[in-house]
């Protein structure tokens, strides 16, 4: 599974999408088959949030912009155009079902993705 755009992916939807992929692959192939699933990103980028007050009176409570650091609210994936995603190497007939599980895949990520064959 190949991005097609710049953008960053949480850790949240890179766990969905390998449990999506792996469920499926297990349900569909089940022991007809060997593979293996990589996720070949990795989480890194530190989001952190400045939450701000929206009550009455809130100016007198918080300083604004002043030291707006912000807590660490999660991670996320800062992911380039043409990288790979998703990794999966199976036997050529289980083709098919691989195509299925990325599909799966593509639908827990924003943003575009494409599957792509290779023979390596």
């Amino acid at each position: 599974l190949v991005s097609l755009e710049r953008e960053q992916l949480a850790s949240e939807s890179l766990e969905a999408s390998r449990i999506a992929v792996n469920r499926y692959m297990g349900t569909a192939i089940g022991k007809k088959g060997p593979y293996h699933v990589r996720v070949r990103v990795h989480p890194f980028q530190v989001l952190r949030i400045n939450k701000m007050l929206s009550c009455a009176g809130a100016d007198r409570l918080q300083t604004g912009m002043r030291g707006a650091y912000g807590n660490p609210a999660g991670l996320c994936a800062r992911i380039r155009i043409k990288q790979i995603l998703i990794s999966v190497r199976t036997l050529d007939e289980i083709l098919p079902i691989v195509r299925r599980a990325l599909r799966l895949a593509k639908f827990k990520f924003p943003g575009r993705q494409a599957g792509v064959v290779s023979k390596n």
